[in-house]
């Protein structure tokens, strides 16, 4: 089952910068530089949708194009140095832009034959001159600014470049590319609207969000929801549209047996699978109505009333939502849906988790949680398993039981400091195979490079909440890039 990474990409703002003197002095060099700068645009438009202006080399220009790409909604700036440039044409651009920027110092050879070198093609490998005037200049402007090194890399060319498969060509455009999918998912982080249906969890002080400070530091909307928002879009047992739902249910999941270890954990009773099938519906629907992008949910209920049999159902339900790129995260942790918004984004998946055990015997940590699960990063087939309870909340029903891929594995927690900034915490660690509980939980074994204990101290000492999102490979670089596009703190633990 594979999951949407995005409903659209990056909307990039391209200019290149060079002399003006330089352009009749040296006839030839502006077309050179203009080649290379179409280039790096054909290299983004992989990735991103590109707005070019060309090479900008007075203030005029870049009063124009930083018009165009504010009007343009850019979400990142990308700025060529060609050679050198004055930081006066630059300044202007950036200031009208309003996003952060993305310089890149991309010397076409990767390095000069001395004594045949004239002053033309010096100058044009000379961008790294000017990139700390730049620098300076954003720094004391308050820019947000980013600066890649590398080599340009070019298709066959004809003045001595280095190609595209010289190593510092390869992991210059592995930043570059790395930038533009963080600039994808922070504008796409700022377009949704995260649903929160009931209450937090009661007594988990972690878990406590302002909505505000979401929305202020992450520019999402947060959309409150009433249970009664839920319960009028339940459907009919009989509608046509539970049975189209439970036969795409059976075409995902396998059903359990009774457990022979667990006396809660038995076969799905029918009657409890098509009322998480409905409930499934009803939250489909949910999502629809209010054009919603994710959802924290968490009602207590009383009593085997109607609203606690509607919160019962929701796994199964908000499982294949997680599935199709609208993260759930259960307990109304509204900071860790977040956290999974942005792991989804990215193309890694993003799964509710907390630690669940640690195991000395073999140095792995489980972790899981009682759902729900991203059913995009599967190990296998997952399993319903019919509760007779759910452990410390109301109700009974179906649970989903399932373990993320092996492999690489990245975490993401969402966390606050004391002075009301929003903090993330990263980190990488490998999904291995073995014996999980079978209990209708999600959990997978998660080992990790510097052992159980140190990683436990090291991620406790971060000041995380209790739960993250998990998500397989390694989205850490990016993850990097993601929060310095926010103006965030991130923790690594390693």
């Amino acid at each position: 089952m594979s999951w949407p990474a995005g409903k659209r990409k990056a909307r990039v703002g391209l200019f290149g910068i060079g002399h003006p003197d330089y352009w009749h002095q040296f006839p030839g060099m502006l077309e050179r530089l203009t080649d290379y700068e179409r280039l790096v645009a054909r290299r983004l438009a992989e990735h991103a949708d590109v707005i070019d202006a060309g090479m900008v080399d007075n203030a005029h220009k870049a009063v124009a194009a930083g018009d165009r790409f504010a009007r343009e909604r850019v979400e990142l700036v990308v700025c060529y140095v060609g050679t050198y440039a004055m930081s006066n044409t630059v300044l202007p651009l950036v200031q009208r832009a309003g996003a952060p920027v993305l310089v890149l110092n991309l010397q076409p050879a990767s390095g000069l034959d001395y004594q045949k070198t004239d002053t033309l093609h010096w100058l044009a490998n000379c961008a790294a001159c000017c990139v700390p005037e730049i620098s300076c200049v954003f720094a004391r402007s308050g820019i947000d600014f980013h600066v890649v090194t590398g080599i340009l890399g070019v298709e066959n060319g004809r003045f001595g470049e280095a190609t595209p498969d010289h190593p510092e060509a390869r992991q210059a455009w592995s930043q570059i590319t790395s930038w533009v999918r963080a600039a994808q998912t922070v504008g796409q982080l700022r377009d949704s609207r995260i649903g929160f249906l009931g209450n937090t969890y009661p007594g988990m002080l972690d878990m406590q969000s302002d909505v505000t400070q979401l929305s202020a530091q992450l520019g999402t909307q947060i959309e409150n929801l009433e249970m009664c928002d839920l319960a009028k879009r339940l459907p009919a047992e009989d509608e046509a549209v539970v049975r189209i739902k439970r036969d795409e249910v059976l075409s995902i999941f396998d059903l359990s047996e009774d457990s022979p270890v667990d006396p809660l954990a038995r076969k799905p009773k029918e009657s409890e699978f098509l009322w998480a099938c409905r409930t499934s519906v009803a939250m489909d629907r949910l999502v629809a109505d209010f054009d919603l992008q994710g959802l924290s949910y968490y009602y207590r209920g009383l009593d085997d009333n109607h609203y606690e049999r509607l919160g019962a159902g929701l796994i199964l339900g908000n499982s294949l939502l997680c599935g199709r790129g609208i993260p759930c995260s259960g307990e109304g942790d509204l900071k860790n849906c977040h956290a999974m918004k942005i792991m989804d984004l990215l193309g890694h998946g993003g799964s509710f988790a907390e630690i669940c055990a640690l195991d000395y015997n073999e140095n792995f940590i489980l972790m899981g949680h009682d759902g729900p699960f991203h059913l995009g990063i599967a190990q296998g087939r997952p399993l319903l398993r019919g509760l007779d309870l759910y452990h410390g909340k109301h109700g009974y029903g179906i649970g989903v039981e399932a373990r993320v891929k092996h492999g690489p594995v990245t975490l993401l927690g969402l966390t606050q400091t004391v002075d009301g900034k929003l903090k993330f915490v990263v980190s990488r660690g490998e999904s291995i195979p073995g014996a999980t509980l079978e209990i209708g939980n999600t959990d997978t074994r998660v080992r990790f490079d510097c052992g159980v204990t140190n990683w436990v101290n090291r991620w406790c000492g971060a000041g995380p909440t209790h739960h993250f999102a998990l998500g397989v490979g390694d989205a850490v670089a990016t993850i990097r890039h993601v929060t310095a596009m926010l103006g965030l703190e991130l923790v690594e633990v390693m």
